[in-house]
Formats: C-alpha cells, sequence, structure tokens
C-alpha cells in the first residue's frame, strides 16, 4: 500500500502560481503512473494530469496544457504539479492518486489516493 500525501494547496490571486507536492508514505511508488485529478465545488472529480513511472510520458487535460507541470522524484517518491498562471476555474481540491498501470487517465484506474489539498484562486 502506498498511503498518498499532499500539500501545497493555498490561496492566490489570478495569475499566480502554486506548487503541489504528493509524497508516499507507505511504498515505493517508482513503479507506479501517478496523477493529478481535482474537484471543484458541486463538480465531479476530473483528470488534471498524469505522468508515467520514468517520468519521460506526461499527460493534461486542455484547459491546463501549458500552464500545469508534472514531474515525479522517484528517489524522494514524490511528484509534483507546478501550476502557473492560475485562474478561478482552477479552484478545487486537487488530488494524487497511483495506478499499476503503465499509464492512466480514468479514476478507476488508479489503485491508491490521497486526501487532497486545497487550492483557491480569487479574481
Amino acid at each position: 500500500q502506498a498511503p498518498l500525501r499532499e500539500s501545497g494547496g493555498g490561496l492566490v490571486q489570478a495569475g499566480g502560481s502554486l506548487r503541489l507536492s504528493c509524497v508516499a508514505s507507505g511504498g515505493s511508488v517508482s513503479t507506479y503512473a501517478m496523477g493529478w485529478f481535482r474537484q471543484a465545488p458541486g463538480k465531479e472529480r476530473e483528470f488534471v494530469s498524469a505522468i508515467d513511472w520514468s517520468g519521460n510520458s506526461k499527460y493534461y487535460q486542455e484547459s491546463v496544457k501549458g500552464r500545469f507541470t508534472i514531474s515525479r522524484d522517484n528517489a524522494e517518491n514524490t511528484i509534483y504539479l507546478q501550476m502557473n498562471t492560475l485562474k478561478p476555474e482552477d479552484t478545487a481540491v486537487y488530488s494524487c492518486a497511483a495506478s499499476g498501470s503503465t499509464t492512466a487517465f480514468l479514476e478507476g484506474e488508479y489503485d491508491y489516493w490521497g486526501q487532497g489539498t486545497q487550492a483557491t484562486v480569487s479574481s
């Protein structure tokens, strides 16, 4: 099992940046695909970004392309989501997840989830 813990959320103004971190404390996730999802108030959880086990393949939801960057440090058992040029519509609880698949985009493909960190973008 790989308990995941997110951090780095907060309140920023539109145009600002946040860097989210996700640490796996229950075991190595170096062979797992990792992803970030978000859930805004009153909305369903949605895919944001994913990275394969090697870090060589990265995927993004269309609305965050060019603004968000996913990365991982397998030695530190940590993945990151750098979020730049934030917009009010990016406000959500952001959760990281680990998948035993090579790559994964759907919630059902992920095996372990963190509890999430709140990111709020004011206009």
